[in-house]
Parts: C-alpha cells; structure tokens; sequence
C-alpha cells in the first residue's frame, strides 16, 4: 500500500467534515417538526453506507511521521465540534420549550441528538482524550458530560487500552454474546471498573482515592452542571430529554464498543501473562466514505497498536493482518441489534481468525466462557470490577 504525506488540500480534509452538515438538518427538524428528525438519521445511517458502496476501499496510508502541527485542517475538526455541539443540545432544549410541538415530536427530536451525541460527540471525544495537551481533554470531558458518560475516558485510556482482548477488558464482547447482555455487562461495570482504575493511579502516586487529583471530583461537576441547565432551560421535560439523548448517545457507544473486539481474544501465555496487542485484535474496514464520517475509527487495528497517533496517519490493514467486515460501523452496528443476523455474519469469520491466528489452540471454550485467568500486572492480580 502506498505512503504519502497527508494532503493540505481542500478536497481532501473537507470529507472528514462532512459531521458538520447535520447541524443545518437538526436545525430544521427542529424547526419543521413531525418525522422531520429522521433526516438526520438517515443522513448519518444510509448516506455514508451508500457511498461506501460507491468509493470502496481506501488503501492509501499516510505517512506515519507526520508531525502533528501539519493536520490541522484535519483536527480542527474536533476541536470546534465541542462548542457547536453545546449550542446545538441546550439551544434545541430551549427551542422545543417555546415550541408548540407535540411531546411525541420532542422525543423523536432528541432521539436524533442523541444519534448526534452518540456518532459524532463521542467520538470525537475519543480523538481528543487521546490528544496530550489539557485544552483537547478538557473538550473530550465536556463532551462526554453532554452525554453522562464522563466516566469513559478513566474506563477506555486505563483499562480499555491495557486490557483490550482480556478477561479485565469490559468492552471486549465474549463469542456468542448478544448485544444486550454485553450492554448491561459495560453499563453496570464501566463506572466501577473506571472508579477502580483511578484509584489505582492515585495510589501509585501515594495519594488516597479522595485526592482532588482523582478526576471523578470533574466529572461529577461536570454532568451535574449539564443537569442543571438542562433543568433550568426546560424544567422536568429538559432533564428527561437530556436523559433520553444521553441514553441513545451512550447506546451507540457500546454498540461500537461491541463490533470493534467481538471475540477477538489475546492468546492467554500462562502465569497471568497475555501477548501483546497486535492489528488482528481489532475488526478493521478500510471503506472510504464511513471512515471519512467517523475521522478512521474502522482503522482500529492501528488504533490498538499505537493508541496516540492522530486519526489522519492512522494506516489501514488487509485481512492477512486483521479481520476484516464486510461493511462499515454503520450497517455492522445495527446488524448487532438483531443477534441471530450478527452472529450469521460473524462468527464463521471469528473461526477462520482463530484458524489463521492461532492453529495452536484447539479448545477455545475457556476463551469462550470467560474463565481464562485475570491479567497480572506489577506482580497482582488486576481486579474484575465489571458484572
């Protein structure tokens, strides 16, 4: 595959802000009312899957050497998200207040924030928190908080990244697990197994669980304050369309969460030990128009391999190094909302990848259960805060 230096041209950083065109669609559903808002849900479901259609794969890898300071007009980005996703979510919760719609149209209508929240906030929010500097994490914070999912950012940089294909990992999906399960699995386990993590920070550090350094102190603040407005804009119906968004946001999380690790597990090495993260740990899809919405996410397997490279440099794999889907997040996403679909699409390609990676192992069924021992880090076991 080839290697270039990331284009400075318009043609080719405008695709990757193709996110901005849903505001004006938000804006007039709001406006119009009635089905209006599933403009929006098409827009970020059925265009991007067609053009993938149209454009196919992207095998073009830039160069990896790239210094940071020459992708800003493929960062800037995420970093003007933050505030236009602010304006949009209290500036709608006080529009639908002096609007004459119907309480069926509010929730059709939040219903699409959430979609904004869950496909474009969030993620972003995981380009920033991975981004070093305090500015591009406190924007990550913010927008996790829009969303009431603050604790993410502990829960994906300090266990997710560590743990990934582990028994430790909340967010990597067992074999034959459905979507729902994984979903009430991450949702009662993602808080305290984030809480734990940074407990376990601070105390390297010599610092008790309480010290101000321990960012929970932030992200209380924060999703209370969020709370708080939403009260104040729009009373009891503000806080429960805040909540409602936030609930559709964080759904589109998980189901992510779910398709990017299913049952790609880390060969357990024996004495707690597990092999390091490589490229066929993660799905990849190297489909042009998805990943030009979601800024590379499907270029996952880079992601894992070396967790700080900013999205424009991350390099694409074939299937002789990763697993690879079919389509992009967009269908994958909502064929795990059928099970039986999913798993007919899937798990034929999970054994093939256990075939082509690990020939060696001939009983899977502890992988499959769940029972391979814990990772052991500095000596201990790591603790399994997740249900």
């Amino acid at each position: 595959m080839s290697k270039e230096s990331p284009s400075h041209s318009l043609l080719s950083i405008l695709p990757f802000w193709s996110s901005l065109l849903l505001l004006p669609v938000m804006f007039y559903a709001a406006v119009t009312g009635g089905w209006s808002f599933l403009w929006v849900i098409i827009l970020c479901w059925g265009l991007f899957s067609v053009l993938d259609v149209v454009l196919g794969i992207n095998p073009v890898n830039h160069n990896p050497n790239t210094e940071e300071k020459d992708l800003i007009g493929y960062t800037l980005v995420t970093l003007i998200w933050p505030p236009l996703h602010f304006i949009t979510l209290f500036g709608l919760l006080w529009y639908v207040g002096q609007s004459s719609h119907t309480f069926a149209e509010k929730v059709g209508l939040f219903y699409a924030v959430g979609v904004l929240g869950g496909v474009i906030g969030i993620n972003y929010s995981h380009e920033l928190m991975h981004r070093s500097d305090r500015l591009r994490r406190h924007l990550a914070d913010g927008l996790l908080a829009m969303v009431l999912y603050s604790h993410f950012r502990s829960e994906h940089l300090l266990v997710h990244h560590k743990y990934v294909g582990t028994p430790r990992d909340g967010a990597t999906a067992r074999y034959g697990e459905s979507y729902y399960a994984f979903f009430t699995r991450a949702l009662a386990g993602g808080l305290p197994s984030a809480f734990h993590a940074e407990c376990q920070k601070l105390k390297k550090s010599k610092r008790a669980w309480y010290h101000i350094k321990n960012p929970f102190y932030k992200y209380l603040i924060l999703q209370t304050m969020c709370l708080a407005l939403a009260y104040m804009i729009g009373g009891a119906v503000g806080v429960a369309l805040f909540v409602w968004q936030a609930f559709i946001a964080i759904n589109i999380l998980e189901i992510t969460n779910y398709i990017e690790h299913y049952a790609l597990t880390r060969k357990y090495l024996g004495n707690g030990r597990y092999e390091p993260v490589k490229p066929h740990h993660s799905w990849n899809t190297g489909l042009t128009a998805t990943n030009w919405f979601f800024i590379n996410l499907q270029r996952h397997s880079d992601h894992h391999v070396k967790p700080n490279k900013p999205y424009p440099l991350l390099q694409t794999y074939d299937d002789t190094d990763a697993p690879q889907f079919k389509y992009g997040y967009i269908i994958m996403g909502l064929s795990a909302l059928i099970p039986p679909l999913w798993r007919h699409m899937i798990d034929p390609k999970v054994l093939v990848w256990r075939e082509r990676f690990y020939p060696e192992i001939e009983d899977w069924s502890d992988y499959d259960n769940d029972v391979i021992p814990l990772p052991v880090r500095e000596g201990k076991p790591i603790q399994m805060t997740s249900a």
